[in-house]
């Protein structure tokens, strides 16, 4: 995928995300997204990111590019940026869905926690209870 793949690439130049990143005109930290998979550059910085880089863009999004019959390059990136940019948004939702998940997991326990805190008294009772009947059933 192009995150790992840029990451690869970047660290096989030398280059630190700052270093890359002031070639490229743009701030660190789009660098940083772009190699967690949070982003991808738009078509025209992904062209000059090859460059700086010296690979081919296809290298770089990790597949063959076909251009059509009267399509651009840049039209042809834009496209595939469009597809990863898809996949994002889908591992973006399905990260939220878990996150969202682990909290309320972690809500009930906490409550449950909580609720045992609050009702000791009610564990001796039954405790008790428990002795009563076993009493009962074994004098």
């Amino acid at each position: 995928m192009f995150s790992d793949n840029l990451k690869t690439m970047r660290k096989e130049k030398g280059f630190s995300q700052e270093q890359l990143a002031t070639r490229l005109n743009v701030v660190r930290q789009t660098i940083s997204k772009w190699e967690k998979g949070l982003s991808v550059p738009d078509a025209e910085l992904l062209i000059q990111l090859a460059e700086v880089l010296d690979v081919e863009v296809s290298d770089l999004l990790g597949e063959k590019i076909e251009i059509s019959e009267g399509q651009s390059k840049t039209d042809a990136l834009a496209l595939e940026l469009a597809k990863l940019n898809e996949l994002l948004v889908v591992y973006g939702n399905k990260l939220t869905a878990l996150k969202k998940k682990a909290v309320i997991a972690i809500a009930v326990i906490l409550f449950v926690i909580f609720v045992c805190a609050i009702f000791g008294p009610w564990t001796d009772m039954w405790q008790e209870f428990g002795k009563n009947i076993y009493h009962m059933f074994n004098d």
